[in-house]
């Protein structure tokens, strides 16, 4: 009898107890609209977490846009002379992205550099109207080459001194990445462990996908009449950040000739060289991000070898070879990445 009326005690505890232990959180999918592209955010929580992320991308936008007149990127480049840092207004986004692009134009020699603004906007891929170049003014380009070189941007503490008054800065190269890690340290701040952003295709995978095992991402086919479901590898990510750059999509011809987005910095043209795209994984999705374009500009051999070079960073490369069909590099440590 002593031994019955202890599992009637029992039972009742761990009933009282099943009854209030929290539901198991189920994976859930938010899309949205964002820095003129789209976002896609997949995590494991029963919290709702559309307002949190549009608010950390309403904040970035605010910095960093340069389609917003009124962001502190456009305002900066505005500005004739010297942009005053004031007391009190941090303009965080807008710094952390100038800091990490000053950093990626010191290493990859100036091939990235994003005083390239003006040029953007004359190869008809900036903020002002959208139209292809139908006639190519070589003086013209030569005159806003003069425009370009992060060098001619004196940053201190208290101010940002243009030593050319019609100087402008382009994020697009980081905006998307430095947007991917904002949202996912919000994820995170929130107790979400497992989660996988997307912003244009520039990625932050943490945790495990709903299947258990690490996110699973492919390197798209680099062709102009491939699918979007089209890849060449498949890679597996956890609490690591991707991004591709690529030629293959954002272009127009003139009389014949191809002028993709990607545009040299030292030459003032839409780079053209064999590599097609190039994806990176590194620690932050904006290091990944500007990476990308700066070894989409430098070609194949100089970006593998850089890429080689820098600690806790792994790219693979798609180019073309000389009888036209599609070949692929890729760093030594990129192995343990890839799933097929």
């Amino acid at each position: 009898m002593e031994k019955a009326w202890l599992i009637i005690p029992l039972f009742f505890y761990f009933s009282c107890q099943n009854q209030h232990s929290p539901p198991i959180a189920t994976y859930q999918k938010i899309q949205g609209q964002t820095m003129g592209t789209t976002y896609s955010i997949t995590y494991q929580s029963n919290q709702d977490i559309r307002r949190t992320v549009e608010q950390v991308l309403a904040e970035v936008n605010a910095e960093v846009n340069h389609y917003d007149p009124n962001s502190v990127l456009s305002k900066f480049n505005q500005e004739l002379s010297t942009w005053q840092v004031k007391e009190g207004v941090n303009h965080q986004h807008f710094h952390n992205n100038l800091q990490t692009a000053k950093e990626i134009y010191q290493v990859s020699n100036g091939a990235f550099d994003p005083t390239i603004m003006p040029l953007v906007n004359y190869w008809g891929f900036g903020y002002t109207a959208k139209k292809p170049v139908t006639h190519i003014d070589s003086l013209k380009v030569d005159s806003l080459l003069q425009l370009v070189g992060f060098d001619k941007i004196k940053i201190s503490p208290s101010t940002i001194v243009k030593e050319i008054p019609s100087i402008q800065l382009d994020f697009s190269a980081l905006a998307k990445g430095y947007g991917v890690d904002q949202v996912g340290i919000a994820l995170e701040k929130k107790g979400i462990a497992n989660y996988l952003v997307d912003i244009g295709g520039e990625v932050r995978a943490k945790g495990i996908n709903k299947k258990g095992i690490p996110w699973q991402l492919g390197i798209n086919t680099p062709s102009t009449d491939a699918a979007i479901s089209d890849y060449l590898a498949i890679i597996a990510l956890d609490n690591r950040s991707m991004a591709t750059s690529g030629n293959y999509r954002n272009f127009y011809e003139v009389n014949g000739i191809r002028y993709a987005h990607t545009l040299n910095p030292k030459t003032g043209y839409p780079e053209l060289n064999r590599l097609l795209s190039a994806t990176v994984i590194a620690d932050d999705c904006m290091m990944a991000d500007g990476y990308a374009t700066a070894f989409m500009t430098m070609g194949l051999e100089r970006a593998f070898e850089l890429a080689s070079s820098i600690k806790d960073l792994e790219a693979y490369f798609l180019y073309a070879k000389e009888d036209g069909d599609i070949d692929k590099q890729f760093t030594e440590g990129m192995k343990t990445f890839i799933v097929e």
